[in-house]
């Protein structure tokens, strides 16, 4: 089995489900939960439980979160090897849900900011794996060197390698051009609608995918509740699947996430597109079945 190398995001989530509409400069009732987050990192976790041999790069505080980050990652399975910072503090993103379930996310990266080159351990860009990248690392200035040189690794070595674009503001901020041109040796990129509109300009998600062939061999749009799309470079029609069915939607936040380290596998394992997005959407269904961005051992 391929060994899948995440450079990416260490962050705890505070998760504030309001129960009522939000009344604004006063209180509103919530539900407020504490959870390990982070795009590369619950992508880890999601892939070592689902049984791929996975290792996570990334940069921690020297705080009791950070620690309890780094214990969870390794009981889930991940090769975690992360950096202490002895400065910075461990991400945290505070996570508003509103009663609609609709999310909006405050981000502080903290430590994550600081990834450099020299943290990544060479030892672990080898002919053979697989490298994915998340957006952050690049539209993040303080760790965008990092994310450059876990790229120009992974090209020497021969590795595979995904990009997840990871989040649309931002993104948007940066520039599609700039990640574009940092991106283009990638062999598979993962966004959802409004991350290819960010990049391309397209409303409709299949023109986005087909447009963002010129730069990628494939591509993947996540579509949230109407499942997703892949399109390669050639083709004339995307390969489509739908969400899986949910009895009841518990936290949508990582759903993505799950989403990516479904998919990978059976991508990595050249299995159909059909196949590889099925499984995608099946990891992503049993993540909002659950409280929280990771998997629950």
């Amino acid at each position: 089995m391929t060994r899948v190398v995440v450079v990416g995001d260490l962050m705890t989530d505070a998760v504030a489900r309001a129960r009522y509409p939000l009344a604004r400069a006063s209180d509103t009732p919530a539900i407020v939960t504490m959870h390990g987050g982070g795009s590369g990192a619950n992508i880890s976790s999601w892939l070592a439980v689902e049984g791929a041999e996975v290792a996570f790069i990334g940069r921690r505080g020297a705080d009791i979160t950070g620690r309890n980050r780094d214990m969870e990652l390794m009981g889930y399975g991940v090769d975690a090897r992360l950096v202490m910072d002895p400065e910075r503090p461990t991400g945290t993103c505070v996570v508003l849900i509103t009663h609609k379930g609709e999310r909006t996310m405050l981000s502080d990266p903290g430590a994550n900011a600081a990834l450099s080159p020299e943290d990544l351990p060479r030892d672990l860009f080898v002919q053979g794996g697989h490298l994915h990248l998340s957006g952050y690392t690049l539209i993040n200035e303080g760790s965008r060197e990092a994310g450059l040189a876990a790229l120009k690794l992974a090209g020497r070595a021969g590795m595979t390698v995904s990009v997840d674009c990871s989040s649309s503001a931002p993104l948007e901020r940066t520039g599609a051009e700039p990640f574009l041109e940092w991106t283009e040796d990638a062999k598979l990129l993962f966004a959802n609608a409004d991350q290819a509109k960010v990049l391309t300009g397209r409303d409709d998600p299949a023109a986005a995918a087909k447009v963002l062939t010129a730069w990628f061999p494939e591509v993947v749009v996540k579509l949230a509740g109407e499942g997703a799309l892949w399109y390669a470079n050639g083709r004339s029609e995307p390969v489509r699947c739908p969400a899986e069915t949910v009895d009841r939607v518990v936290d949508g936040t990582g759903a993505g996430d799950a989403f990516v380290a479904g998919f990978l596998p059976s991508w990595l394992d050249k299995k159909p597109p059909a196949e590889a997005l099925a499984a995608g959407c099946r990891l992503a269904a049993k993540a909002i079945s659950h409280l929280g961005a990771r998997p629950r051992l």
